[in-house]
């Protein structure tokens, strides 16, 4: 698997997923959009990940945005192209059948904040900032930022922050619902290593199971999304861990030998 702008670490169930521009303030072109899509891929076949963290390389920047160079010349087609490109591979982040926490360490701008959207889980570093300002440049958010900003924190709060462009820190994304948890700098990995690892130590095919049965239930009404929970729930039957897990709860076991089965 050849990268250029992705880099793909494991350690024991966990993946940690960095985008590597720094230079750039690790802004997505075409060519990163593709890495990650390469290292997804990778991912949905590996069943040893129970976990993954999605990060920036650098400390200025976890994603500013799109790479507006490579926008800026673009005829209608072609951007529809290139945002088609970018949702693409952001609902497959988003479908992708393990949590995944993002670790934002500063901007997130754009394409960046519908990055982080696109995931699990936000920890933000206390240098955090978070924003849609596309239509500052004549554009609109791409990558989905105009659907998933309005469900996480609702459809006034997310028009308000599209329509005036407002770069938000940390302390108000908390506020209004954007992340889970602000932490110093440098503890940002660890705290998401630390939330990463205790997830990972719950049965895997249950955690993906309530992964697929929040989000497919948020789509549709209350009586449709019970059936899907009750669908994933009897599924956990047909499981291995089902067993084990509550084997040790009879057993008054503390230890639980997990196998993503």
């Amino acid at each position: 698997m050849e990268l250029k702008n992705v880099i793909l670490e494991k350690e024991g169930h966990l993946a940690i997923v960095t985008i590597n521009r720094p230079k750039a303030l690790n802004a997505l072109n075409s060519e990163t959009l593709k890495d990650l899509d390469t290292v997804l891929e990778d991912l949905e076949k590996d069943s040893n990940v129970y976990a993954v963290i999605l990060t920036g390389a650098g400390e200025k920047s976890f994603v500013a945005g799109a790479d507006i160079a490579e926008m800026k010349d673009l005829n209608e087609e072609q951007g529809k192209e290139f945002g088609i490109l970018g949702n693409n591979v952001f609902r497959r982040l988003e479908k992708l059948d393990k949590p995944v926490i993002a670790a934002v360490s500063g901007f997130a701008l754009g394409g960046g904040c519908e990055l982080a959207m696109s995931c699990d889980i936000r920890i933000a570093s206390v240098k955090a900032k978070f924003g849609q300002p596309e239509a500052g440049l004549g554009i609109t958010p791409g990558f989905g930022g105009t659907q998933r900003l309005a469900r996480i924190v609702g459809p006034g709060k997310a028009k308000e922050l599209i329509y005036t462009c407002d770069i938000i820190n940390a302390e108000e994304a908390y506020r209004i619902g954007l992340v889970n948890k602000i932490v110093e700098l440098e503890n940002l990995i660890d705290e998401a290593k630390a939330m990463a690892n205790k997830i990972a130590a719950n049965a895997p095919k249950a955690v993906a199971y309530c992964k697929d049965a929040i989000d497919r239930g948020m789509q549709v009404d209350i009586d449709a999304a019970i059936l899907i929970e009750a669908e994933d729930f009897g599924k956990c039957f047909a499981t291995e861990d089902q067993t084990e897990g509550m084997t040790a709860f009879l057993e008054r076991r503390a230890e639980k030998n997990f196998q993503n089965k």
